[in-house]
């Protein structure tokens, strides 16, 4: 990143602007990766690092490529550029299958010419010749490359072309007044760089082969066919290689350009817009928010339903009747409630971490869900994808699809730990359960006592052994209101404790719904909306990194 901002600053005196704009469509392509089509984030990755690249070799060079059909006068213009019958160097350039380069000023060229490719035995310094003239002077800093044919029958060549036309700074398109029209070089080259009219020139070669009166009808046609294609703003000049006619004019359009320093910058950023374009066609520009609370509740709704949550809150209800009879009923009648079975032991919920070690792990013994249970989970899931993918383009819709249920072979053992996991609360016995116990104790050994006392004066009197006065209370012996009292208030406080372990037993189910309902919460959160949230986080990546990206500047 360093050599990145450095090269920025060098180009164009600061760095925000052009880093931002390039880190901008890196990011986005990286956050698109696996979700559109990998043909536009190869490109625009590599559209990344070209710009990258490019800016690290510093602006003190301004690349200009001259290309062209074969038959357009491409090397002769070349030549006339340069002052330098340079096609004539047989030995050197045999052909025009290779890239030919000339550089003008001091400033060493070597490091970007190895990075466009061309050869060293082809790169040609015009300051180390010895007529150097005052124009030349004006060229400093220019990096001129003569291209091979764009329409040569050999494949090496197209593909040279291909890759030169990206690397370049500044394009020179050279035309021949009788194939100007070629849909080939429309098609294929102008086209495509609709978006780069700012660093293009279009110059019809061998204009002294047409009529002079013809001549401004041919450059108005070329102007023409240039507007058809988006680039309506790219300047057309009519020269002559041979005969020098509009070469003054086209050295000239090109040292203003070298001069500027700007055609590096405006390259690059028309290669990032044009890409960070073509993404965001795909990719759109949608605003999605996050899961409703609706959708979230229903998704809940569905897991806990299929967890056994109802099942399990009325377990844990029944539990607490159960466990409280035994605790507060009258200690006469209570061992009966032995005989009934737990409901959470049942279930394997209450065995505590001896029955964790006898069972292996500690898994609910809960019923399988059903198939109505699954299909409300496939509901509800497929709801809360479509609700936030309603503005989504196809491909990031079926992005957050895929990610709603890439983690469902994980549901039944969350589900089942999330229940397991839930501490339930019936391990813990209320205070005012043993205070009631010992009451109940208390009252029957009272009754006890009154049954001992009247047993006694029965059998004495059966003995007809003197009694002793019996104590009474209100008329009444107190053996029988000890006896009688016993049971009646043993069996009131029974029924009594009845009712109130009803109201605790609902009050405690409906505190173990929340517990498990929030866990379950948890279970969905981690499996469904975290995934789904993963994905929309790229979404907006994507969607802010190509704004950057694309943005006027």
């Amino acid at each position: 990143m360093s050599s990145l901002v450095e090269g920025a600053k060098r180009l164009v005196g600061r760095s925000t602007d052009v880093t931002e704009r390039i880190e901008g469509l890196r990011r986005a392509a990286e956050a698109a990766r696996g979700r559109l089509a990998d043909s536009l984030v190869d490109e625009a990755l590599e559209v990344a690092e070209r710009a990258a690249t490019r800016l690290s070799l510093g602006g003190d060079h301004t690349v200009v490529a001259l290309a062209g059909a074969t038959g357009s006068g491409k090397s002769s213009t070349f030549n006339a550029l340069t002052g330098l019958d340079l096609a004539a160097i047989g030995v050197r350039r045999p052909t025009t299958s290779w890239t030919m380069s000339c550089a003008w000023g001091s400033t060493e060229t070597g490091e970007l010419l190895d990075w466009l490719g061309v050869p060293r035995r082809h790169q040609v310094s015009r300051d180390s010749m010895l007529d150097e003239q005052r124009e030349d002077r004006e060229l400093q800093g220019l990096v001129l490359l003569d291209l091979p044919d764009h329409d040569s029958t050999e494949v090496a060549h197209h593909v040279e072309v291909d890759r030169l036309v990206k690397l370049t700074d500044m394009l020179v398109w050279v035309l021949d007044p009788q194939k100007y029209a070629d849909a080939a070089l429309f098609d294929r080259y102008l086209k495509p760089l609709a978006g780069h009219a700012e660093v293009m020139l279009v110059v019809l070669n061998h204009i002294d082969e047409v009529a002079e009166a013809e001549r401004p009808k041919m450059v108005a046609d070329v102007e023409r066919l240039l507007a058809l294609n988006g680039l309506g703003q790219v300047p057309v000049l009519a020269t002559s290689a041979k005969h020098g006619d509009g070469i003054p004019q086209l050295k000239k359009l090109i040292a203003e350009r070298v001069a500027a320093k700007k055609a590096t910058k405006a390259r690059l950023m028309a290669d990032v817009a044009s890409s960070a374009q073509r993404m965001q066609a795909a990719n759109g520009a949608a605003d999605p928010g996050g899961v409703s609370r609706q959708r979230r509740a229903e998704l809940v709704d569905a897991f806990a339903d299929a967890a056994g949550v109802p099942v399990v809150v009325g377990a844990v209800e029944q539990a607490s009747r159960v466990r409280a009879a035994q605790a507060t009923g009258w200690p006469v009648t209570k061992w009966l409630s032995k005989l009934r079975p737990d409901p959470l032991k049942r279930l394997h919920l209450d065995l505590g971490k001896s029955g964790k070690q006898l069972t292996g792990r500690a898994r609910a013994s809960i019923p399988e869900a059903t198939a109505v249970q699954r299909a409300r989970v496939d509901t509800a899931v497929r709801s809360v994808a479509e609700d936030v993918t309603t503005e989504l383009p196809r491909p990031w819709s079926e992005a957050v699809r895929r990610a709603s249920v890439s983690r469902f072979p994980d549901v039944n053992d969350g589900l089942d730990a999330a229940v397991t996991g839930t501490d339930l609360g019936v391990a813990r016995t209320p205070v005012w359960w043993q205070l009631v116990r010992v009451l109940q104790w208390l009252l029957l050994l009272t009754a006890l006592g009154g049954a001992v006392w009247l047993g006694a004066l029965a059998v004495m009197g059966y003995l007809r052994l003197p009694e002793p006065a019996t104590p009474s209370y209100r008329g009444l012996p107190v053996p029988t209101l000890m006896l009688v009292g016993g049971v009646l208030l043993g069996i009131v406080l029974a029924l009594a404790c009845r009712l109130l372990v009803r109201w605790t037993a609902r009050s405690k189910a409906r505190s173990v719904d929340r517990r498990l309902r929030a866990a379950i919460s948890d279970v969905a959160e981690r499996l469904v909306l975290e995934p789904i949230e993963v994905e929309l986080a790229a979404y907006r990546s994507t969607r802010d990194g190509l704004a950057v990206a694309a943005r006027a500047g």
